[in-house]
């Protein structure tokens, strides 16, 4: 006859037998009460995690009131019939309603399209100068500071020396062709005018990043290249772009996000002109806001300026993303 024993003590029952024993692998069997001090972090981890904290709350909070809050509060205004003084007044989509009925929406449209592939010249046109500029001769300095020269200046001040470059009667291009053509007051080519003026500055800025890029150059690669036989097109198609990848990448979305919010040249050598024939849609934004003093309907273009760089932005992260992975 056989009997069950169990084993007590005073203060009550045993563990259940193996409790807290050494498992066969090697590491301790717990109950909960171990796997929860397990993973309770450490007081060094969280006085480095309370550390990173406090640095990053001043920028956390910077970003919240000076981005996040007015792409809020834009896309609320969007929403609403307001003119900057008086109460606003909710009228729901209608703004949108308007906004796509417009003709001048789809001229801006059209003329950002038209700035985002003709300023995709910008990034092969810097890398073409960043690859000549990147030579030890005597006075490459003076050469380079030349080239850098447009990027330091203001789109006020690109906008008002390629005015008197277009000027009919008077300008540089009139003297070159022996007539004057009214680049700026014709509307089939004030659009590309500005674009071509833009380019300028433009084209320094990315010549500075691939310059950047050349003198991080793998020399080890490039000698071994030299060694194989490599020289010329095949050099830069093979050796030398591959290296300047984070430089082109930087360069194109830079570039882009350019062409979406330009303003300042539109806004010097035209005005929307003519017949707002060279308006995009930050400018017709500007409009809308401060000739006409249509908040919400300017609001609601802002969006849809937004949504189209955040399709932009989104997509190229995530190439970005895939690529590092």
């Amino acid at each position: 006859m056989s009997h069950s024993v169990s084993r007590h003590t005073v203060g009550g029952p045993v563990e259940p037998a193996g409790a807290g024993l050494p498992a066969p692998g090697g590491a301790v069997r717990g109950g909960p009460l171990a796997a929860s001090r397990r993973r309770r972090p450490t007081p060094t981890a969280r006085r480095q995690r309370r550390a990173a904290f406090l640095f990053l709350a001043p920028a956390c909070v910077m970003v919240a009131i000076y981005v996040v809050w007015p792409i809020l509060s834009t896309i609320r205004l969007s929403f609403f019939n307001w003119d900057g003084m008086t109460e606003p007044s909710f009228i729901g989509l209608a703004n949108y309603v308007e906004l796509f009925h417009a003709p001048t929406f789809y001229t801006a449209l059209r003329n950002n399209l038209i700035w985002l592939l003709l300023f995709l010249l910008a990034p092969p046109m810097g890398l073409a100068v960043a690859l000549y500029l990147n030579q030890a001769v005597a006075g490459i300095r003076i050469v380079k500071s030349l080239f850098f020269a447009p990027f330091v200046l203001s789109g006020v001040v690109v906008g008002l020396i390629f005015s008197w470059f277009y000027d009919p009667t008077f300008g540089l291009l009139a003297m070159m062709l022996g007539h004057g053509v009214p680049v700026l007051g014709d509307p089939r080519y004030a659009t590309f005018g500005i674009v071509f003026a833009a380019l300028w500055p433009q084209t320094a800025y990315c010549m500075i990043l691939y310059l950047t890029g050349l003198t991080s150059l793998n020399a080890e690669q490039i000698e071994a290249a030299r060694m194989e036989g490599a020289h010329g097109w095949s050099m830069l198609w093979h050796v030398i772009l591959p290296q300047l990848r984070p430089a082109t990448f930087m360069a194109f979305v830079v570039t882009i996000i350019g062409a979406l919010r330009s303003f300042d040249l539109i806004s010097v050598m035209t005005g929307g002109g003519p017949f707002e024939s060279s308006t995009v849609l930050a400018f017709f934004m500007y409009d809308q806001a401060i000739k006409y003093y249509r908040i919400g309907y300017s609001a609601a273009v802002a969006v849809v300026l937004f949504g189209i760089m955040l399709v932009y932005i989104v997509y190229h992260l995530r190439r970005m993303l895939r690529a590092e992975q």
